[in-house]
């Protein structure tokens, strides 16, 4: 695996359990090789990114862009995955963490799953693909010792 976390923010605190929920994330879906990029950013940043990108102009707390969206390629053996990018507003993520009750910690680790999972292909459009995708969230970060209030 090959993950580069990018701290266009400043974020100081400490962020090395990531690796483990990102490693524990692509184990539970089979993917043994792979290249993710996240990046935190401002508030500005990432409004200026959803309205670039998405057409919507304002502050959201996770964006991620899939490669696998826009190329097809043919993987053999050996080959690693260029999964995409997952911004994370930083400055979201810790109103988030206080407004629902748990640590920063499990806030960060929450988004970094659910923008590594949308890379992979699950979204939330419905009722039922909510369910799988929040579903799915929950089991890998209370796998990883990372629960809600914590």
């Amino acid at each position: 695996m090959d993950i580069e976390i990018i701290n266009e923010f400043g974020y100081q605190e400490e962020y090395d359990y990531l690796y483990q929920v990102i490693d524990l994330t692509l184990k539970k879906e089979n993917i043994e090789n792979a290249i993710v990029s996240i990046v935190f950013v401002s508030e500005a940043r990432i409004q200026e990114i959803n309205q670039n990108y998405r057409h919507i102009d304002r502050v959201t707390d996770v964006i991620s862009f899939a490669f696998e969206d826009y190329v097809k390629l043919n993987y053999g053996d050996n080959t690693v995955r260029p999964l995409g990018e997952i911004y994370i507003c930083i400055p979201r993520m810790q109103e988030q963490a206080v407004m629902y009750g748990h640590s920063e910690k499990r806030e960060l680790a929450f988004l970094t799953v659910h923008g590594l999972l949308h890379l992979l292909g699950y979204d939330h459009m419905n009722k039922e693909e909510e369910k799988v995708m929040f579903d799915r969230q929950e089991l890998i970060l209370n796998e990883a010792n990372i629960k809600r209030g914590n």
